[in-house]
């Protein structure tokens, strides 16, 4: 589910004329990452913005060490947002059964 945006956060983004939020989750080892970017780039800001999706997102990391994540980018200037995930899946591919082969011990 996306958040709304926090008002304080919309008008300091509008007034430092910051256009895009990204927010770059990631999980899967029982611990989440959280990565945020800003266009254009205003460190003050994605400290702020880091600590609030922290708390409307709560997002745990949890899982069983697949990686996976969720990617939300809020729009401002155009007034969206769209957000997209994606994980890993743990795919094998056997090579068949080949004859036992015994090497003299020297």
């Amino acid at each position: 589910m996306i958040e709304p945006l926090s008002k304080a956060l919309f008008e300091k983004c509008k007034k430092k004329g910051v256009n895009v939020i990204r927010l770059e989750f990631s999980g899967g080892s029982d611990e989440g990452y959280l990565e945020v970017e800003t266009t254009p780039h205003d460190a003050e800001l994605v400290d702020e913005i880091r600590e609030w999706a922290w708390i409307a997102y709560s997002y745990s990391g949890a899982g069983e060490g697949q990686p996976y994540g969720d990617n939300i980018t809020y729009n401002i200037e155009d007034g969206t947002v769209s957000h997209d995930e994606w994980f890993t899946v743990e795919e094998r591919s056997g090579v068949g059964t080949v004859t036992l082969e015994i090497a003299d011990d020297d």
